[in-house]
């Protein structure tokens, strides 16, 4: 799949081949980069002066030292001198093991802990600017370069390959000494440990590593013990300077393109989006209490099922914090319905319903009674934690086998000719400003919901006999669909505008977050042959795939939320995702490629739930799971009454199709 491609079932899947991770990940290692920049211009400043400076400076360190009774450090090197064995091992823990902790604290607060990451970091950067401004300032010379104190050079005399202080890393600051931080980022992944409450085992092995680093930077001639001792206020002033920049209780901030759809949200139409899963039960029962405890032992994975939403400020978007206490007894339910009419009607009151912004935003309620032998599950998060890819990659993550990735490369990034796209793409969405034809709308919070099963070589089949997509397939069944519910209708017109979302993740961005464009187009709904339709919406869906319109969209979507301050940003996006520019969602979805289970149940069949944009009265998605391709249709009871109505109109599309030479 590219950037210009509607995701669709035959065109891509949601599988096991890709790895998880947080977007930003980029920004995260240009920072890092800069911050290593600026140590390195410290090591261009005129070395000759600093030198001398240094060795004053570390002479009159030791001095104090002596004169305080401190001075350890030439009986521990001098018998670590003699020891070549434990000489080289400690010259590789000092090169190696506090850079090492430090990564892999930072990695995991950023995958598991992204609610912590980011004042841990800030906390971090204070850390090493700091000691990179000391070392500017104020240079000492380590023991092991004043030989005349009577201290042995370990690496030198080791001949250590690649430990600070070889020729390897000759360009390294020589007179950064004071103050170590080695001990610094040592006592910080401490720090940052006790704060996410770490398992006990894991902050005892970092205190042995503190406890050993003390030791190794003293014994190796690297530092002074006065050195180490800096280092504590300088992590206590770096951890609690971090702390106060970060409003009290605050987490991850929402981002613009997750924000755009708080603010959109009405009570007339609630902003959630999910599934409807059919299981299997006939063998493998599944209760309430079992999908409890599935969601909680993957909540150290999917921290928005913790999280809820808290105000930033009238200025600034809302931020995400840790729930202290999750009510289970809301989130996971179970209710009893009579066949599958009943389950459509259960799915539909659900959409009804806007989610409490007081606790986490996703909802699962098993539904028993859909048929003998099959139970459902309905599944349900706000868009601002994911859009509909996130939504199937939040669920999928719930099943069996266990870890399932979300897959896919995602799309390459090539900056030159998507700056010029975009700025093509802008022109185009301005000439496509024209506002449709309304669709009839009772404007309420009541909906309507349906569902249909096509099996998925039959759309293929149809695609390939007509020259056609699966996506043009699906936008002419729902075009047709409307057709027929509206024939009737006076006014209705011969075309309707709907918005097609399209993918545009990147390698990097993960299951959270929207990650989503949309492109405008008006659909054939007037009378014609079904053949006819299809070659219409197969000549007007090339906009999907032109790659301009998608970019610029996205460009929109994402600088909006940056530029704008948050109460801008909001009428922004009240102002665009509404009925004065759309009048219906029609998505195309990946999803699993293989059989999976739920709390034991093999699935059977997964209907996407999509929610109404503000005054539409249509939304109509397609998700292709193993062999068939799953309609879920939410409508405004003032378009249908009877949601069974459009998917059997859909069905009569493609089965006129079919039947089309």
């Amino acid at each position: 799949m590219g950037t210009d491609e509607a995701m669709t079932a035959p065109d891509a899947v949601v599988t096991g081949g890709g790895a998880v991770a947080r977007g930003r990940l980029r920004g995260e290692l240009l920072l890092g980069m800069a911050v290593f920049g600026l140590y390195a211009l410290v090591v261009m400043l005129p070395q000759d002066a600093r030198e001398r400076a240094a060795r004053g400076h570390g002479r009159a360190l030791y001095d104090l030292e002596r004169a305080l009774r401190l001075d350890v450090e030439r009986t521990l090197n001098g018998w670590l001198a003699g020891q070549p064995v434990w000489r080289v091992l400690a010259n590789y823990e000092y090169a190696i093991t506090y850079i090492a902790s430090a990564v892999a604290l930072l990695a995991w607060l950023y995958l598991r802990h992204p609610e912590r990451y980011r004042t841990a970091r800030n906390a971090f950067l204070l850390i090493n600017l700091v000691g990179i401004a000391c070392f500017a300032l104020y240079p000492v010379m380590p023991p092991r370069l004043m030989p005349e104190l009577g201290f042995v050079d370990t690496v030198r005399l080791g001949r250590t390959w690649g430990s600070w202080g070889s020729p390897m890393v000759e360009h390294a600051d020589r007179f950064a000494a004071v103050p170590s931080l080695h001990m610094a980022w040592t006592l910080w992944v401490g720090v940052e440990l006790a704060r996410v409450s770490a398992r006990r085992w894991v902050q005892s092995v970092n205190a042995v590593h503190i406890l050993l680093t003390l030791y190794v930077i003293m014994a190796t001639a690297n530092h002074y013990l006065l050195d180490a001792l800096a280092a504590v206020p300088l992590v206590g002033f770096a951890v609690y300077a971090a702390e106060r920049a970060t409003p009290r209780g605050a987490g991850e901030r929402v981002r613009g393109p997750d924000a755009f759809f708080l603010a959109v949200e009405t009570p007339e139409a609630p902003q959630h989006a999910g599934g409807l899963i059919v299981l299997d039960t006939a063998r493998a029962p599944v209760t309430r209490d079992d999908l409890a405890a599935l969601v909680a032992a993957r909540l150290e994975d999917h921290p928005r099922f913790r999280q809820r939403l808290a105000d930033g400020g009238r200025w600034r978007r809302p931020l995400w914090r840790d729930d202290p206490a999750i009510d289970w007894a809301w989130h996971v339910q179970e209710r009893r319905v009579d066949g599958m009419a009943g389950l459509r009607a259960v799915v539909a009151a659900i959409q009804s319903e806007p989610l409490p912004r007081d606790r986490p935003l996703w909802r699962m309620i098993l539904v028993t009674g859909v048929a003998p032998g099959r139970d459902a599950v309905v599944f349900l998060m706000h868009h601002v934690v994911a859009d509909g890819v996130g939504v199937v990659a939040h669920a999928m993550a719930l099943m069996e086998p266990y870890p399932l990735d979300y897959g896919g490369t995602g799309r390459r990034r090539r900056p030159v000719q998507e700056a010029l796209a975009t700025a093509t793409g802008l022109g185009q969405l301005a000439a496509d400003a024209a506002r449709p034809a309304r669709l009839p709308a009772a404007g309420t919070s009541e909906r309507r919901f349906g569902t249909l099963l096509v099996p998925l070589d039959q759309a293929r089949d149809v695609a390939r006999r007509h020259g056609a997509r699966v996506t043009d397939v699906v936008l002419c069944a729902v075009a047709g669909g409307l057709h027929r519910v509206l024939r009737e209708t006076p006014g209705a017109g011969d075309s309707c505008r709907v918005a097609v979302p399209l993918m545009m993740r990147s390698p990097g961005d993960g299951a959270e977050g929207n990650h989503t464009s949309a492109v405008m187009i008006d659909l054939p709904i007037g009378k014609m042959p079904e053949a006819d339709r299809l070659a219409e919406t197969a000549r007007r869906a090339r906009v999907l795939r032109s790659g301009t319109r998608p970019l610029a969209a996205w460009f929109v979507m994402r600088q909006a939320g940056r530029v704008m301050p948050a109460p801008l940003h909001a009428r922004f996006a009240r102002y665009a995702y509404s009925a004065r520019f759309l009048q219906g969602i029609v998505s195309s979805l990946p999803g699993p490629d293989r059989l999976l289970r739920l709390a034991g149940a093999p699935l059977l069949e997964v209907y996407p739930v999509i929610p109404l944009a503000p005054g539409a009265p249509l939304a109509a998605g397609a998700l292709g799971v193993d062999r068939d391709l799953c309609f879920g249709v939410c409508a405004d009871p003032g378009l249908v009454d009877d949601a069974d109505r459009m998917t059997a109109a859909v069905a009569e599309v493609v089965r006129e199709l079919r039947e089309a030479d």
